[in-house]
């Protein structure tokens, strides 16, 4: 069978009544027209079954419409439900905008990750991108700006470096946090977070500490274990519990819900009850801290609306818009549940 003939604006125009420029502007949004012309014309696209040729106007409007993500693939056996709220936002948003996003695995390397943006750049793949787990002095920035390319981020860096993000304030959630268990009589707390060269890490800690200060409670050093990774809650909740009965914190503060898991394993493992010997609490407020029991205290964050809100923004940068508000910190909102919820407290 012959090939058929592919319907062009023309058509559509043709048995509308109106000029191709007139159609072209109303699909595209870019013009008001009246009720009854607006219907003619999607009637008339439905019944010729008009197709848009994207790679056409990609090439006219030197636009990809596709919007770069790169990110470390977490190991098969790890779940990471942050990531996967945030991307099916992120894809939502953008597509409900006509755009796409294009994921790519990040290189361990930075030389290598540096690569792979540049590469996107340069062969205008991708028309800007959607940046996650900043550093300090995160050199993505700086490459960026060099290639003039659009971007917004999940994540502060450097606090002289500017652009727009959109972040959770880890530092606000974590002094609310450690207050809460102050109030409920708690005097020894101890924290479980990463390394100092983890921004967000750092940023999570200071909360724990000016909170502490406020209080005037002085903090162990042993109390504050610092690791890389997301599993080794048990085994720094059994250092914790092997202190002297003196020196034994009484609650727990993670700066993850799966270390907050692990912690409370190793209390149980000590035969001991989370929540009366041991407050345990976590961030990240996972959708399992519900059933689990006891129920883990938490802090929600609202990551669905960080990838709609990003999204959002860097399509405004695309389309050349100015942001009202180009940096947005939102507060995580304290979850409590029965793992903070102590009868007493020695």
């Amino acid at each position: 069978m012959p090939e058929r003939r592919r319907v062009t604006l023309k058509d559509v125009a043709a048995q509308a009544g109106v000029s191709y420029q007139t159609v072209s502007k109303v699909l595209r949004g870019q013009i008001r027209v009246t009720p009854e012309v607006k219907a003619r014309i999607e009637q008339a696209v439905q019944e010729l079954d008009y197709r848009p040729n994207v790679t056409a106007q990609n090439l006219r409007t030197r636009s990809t419409h596709l919007i770069g993500y790169l990110w470390q693939p977490d190991p098969p056996d790890e779940l990471n439900p942050v990531l996967e709220q945030f991307l099916h936002s992120v894809v939502e948003t953008a597509e409900a905008e006509g755009y796409n996003i294009l994921l790519c695995p990040e290189p361990e390397d930075e030389e290598d990750i540096l690569s792979a943006y540049q590469q996107l750049a340069r062969t205008s793949r991708v028309d800007g991108f959607i940046l996650s787990d900043l550093a300090y002095e995160d050199p993505r920035i700086d490459l960026l700006r060099l290639l003039k390319i659009p971007f917004v981020a999940f994540g502060r860096s450097a606090e002289h470096v500017t652009y727009p993000f959109v972040d959770i304030d880890g530092r606000a959630g974590l002094r609310r946090m450690t207050n809460h268990l102050i109030e409920q009589g708690h005097r020894r707390i101890a924290v479980l977070g990463w390394p100092e060269s983890s921004r967000v890490g750092t940023d999570r800690l200071n909360g724990y500490w000016e909170a502490m200060e406020l209080a005037n409670l002085p903090i162990d050093e042993a109390w504050i274990i610092q690791q890389d990774g997301v599993d080794f809650g048990y085994e720094a909740a059994s250092e914790l519990l092997e202190l002297s009965v003196d020196r034994r914190p009484t609650a727990i503060v993670t700066l993850f819900d799966l270390l907050a898991f692990g912690a409370m394993r190793a209390v149980q493992d000590y035969g001991l009850v989370v929540g009366r010997d041991v407050a345990i609490t976590g961030f990240g407020n996972m959708p399992i801290n519900h059933y689990i029991t006891p129920g883990i205290t938490s802090l929600k964050q609202p990551v669905r609306e960080v990838g709609h809100a990003l999204t959002t923004m860097l399509i405004a940068l695309l389309n050349g818009q100015e942001l009202d508000n180009p940096q947005i910190l939102i507060e995580p909102e304290l979850v409590i549940r029965e793992s903070s919820q102590s009868h007493w407290v020695r």
